[in-house]
């Protein structure tokens, strides 16, 4: 039987569009300034095949999309020359590869690699097509881990992988606004009614291990019990500058400027506490994702809508669409362009419009006044004379 090459099998699948993933490990320099691990999968990036490369390097996990060219040449320096092991996953097999190699005698190394069946090719049938999250399948993520959205080896646990795509979709409208962020020092995040805390985790990803920023977040929330779970769990995994502390949002006080204020399905009023405690602290960002909009239900009335609202299902639809689109009338009026986003499919979860806002830099006074006419017609339009909102913070 012919020896197994490894590198000839790895270029075969790579030229053949069969690599699913790659893992790299056992560095030959173990130290804060390399890599200790790498991981390679296929990624669809504007219509085209990428590559992406995801190295662990200290604390950060660093992105590198490469051409099959750049890929190739890219690890023949890879391994055996940095790193000693390697993991092939193709849709044909699964390669194993230990090298014994010395960069004082490199005539004298050798790779011994070993052939399995495919373990991951039944469940990858459209590896190529792979969505590029923020943060990758296949990758063994920490967090993740410990919430049980992914197992240790970095594959999405069927039954949560819902939550991966909405964990990821809901990091990629933070980054969209990352730039009105101050450039430097911490970036201040509070958490309005943080929960599980399955966002509050990932934000501190984002921001730490992706932009390798320094952070300062605190989630909020009335549950004791759930409160110390996610102290615990921040804890358990050594996340520097996260917090959580059991508090209403209208009771806590924030220790500095607040950048960045958050709120995923604050129940009801729950939701209007939080944009007006964040208006109030003058938040550069504010992204809440609002749930069970009750407040309004009962005092819609409108001649001209009348046939909508005898019916119950269509009055409690157009309570949420009406309560939602005060907000961000309202949001305006406090001087923040807001946009009003699918937060993730509805197939999921009924529960998708994401607010996001922007503070702008500066006022005028005419655009203030075109918001509040917008605002006041759409309270007479459906007939509410007042809401939670018009008791908080007005400019």
């Amino acid at each position: 039987m012919a020896k197994l090459n490894f590198q000839e099998e790895l270029r075969a699948a790579i030229v053949g569009s069969e690599l699913i993933r790659l893992v790299l490990s056992k560095p030959q320099a173990p130290d804060d300034f390399h890599a200790s691990k790498a991981t390679i999968r296929p990624i669809e990036v504007s219509g085209r095949i990428k590559y992406q490369w995801s190295s662990q390097v200290g604390s950060q996990v660093k992105h590198t999309n490469y051409s099959a060219t750049q890929l190739l040449e890219a690890l023949t320096v890879a391994f055996p020359h940095k790193f000693l092991n390697a993991h092939l996953f193709t849709t044909k097999a699964d390669i194993t590869a230990r090298a014994h190699y010395s960069l004082r005698n490199p005539e004298a190394s050798r790779i011994d690699s070993k052939r399995k069946p495919p373990s991951l090719a039944a469940a990858v049938t459209e590896h190529n097509r792979t969505k590029n999250y923020l943060i990758p399948e296949g990758t063994p993520c920490p967090f993740l881990e410990a919430i049980g959205v992914m197992n240790a080896a970095g594959v999405v646990r069927p039954s949560m992988y819902h939550k991966f795509r909405q964990i990821n979709r809901y990091l990629e409208f933070v980054q969209e606004i990352a730039h009105v962020l101050p450039t430097e020092g911490p970036v201040h995040v509070v958490d309005f009614g943080c929960g599980k805390s399955y966002l509050t985790f990932a934000l501190h990803y984002l921001f730490t291990r992706i932009m390798g920023r320094e952070v300062r977040m605190t989630g909020l929330d009335i549950k004791v019990d759930v409160i110390a779970h996610c102290q615990e769990l921040a804890e358990q995994l050594e996340l520097k500058g996260l917090s959580f502390e059991v508090s209403r949002i209208e009771n806590f006080k924030p220790s500095g400027p607040v950048h960045l204020a958050v709120s995923l399905h604050a129940c009801d009023t729950a939701t209007d506490r939080a944009l007006a405690g964040a208006v109030g602290w003058q938040a550069n960002v504010i992204m809440a994702v609002p749930c069970c909009q009750h407040e309004l239900n009962p005092v819609l009335k409108s001649e001209q809508l009348g046939a909508l609202l005898t019916h119950g299902l269509f009055r409690e639809r157009l309570a949420s669409l009406v309560t939602d689109g005060l907000r961000a009338a309202w949001l305006e009026v406090q001087g923040y362009q807001t946009d009003v986003i699918e937060f993730i499919d509805s197939e999921h979860t009924p529960k998708n419009v994401l607010l996001r806002s922007v503070r702008r830099s500066q006022s005028n006074p005419e655009v203030a006044e075109l918001h509040m006419a917008r605002y006041l017609a759409l309270k007479q339009a459906v007939g509410v004379d007042e809401m939670a909102l018009d008791s908080f913070v007005t400019r």
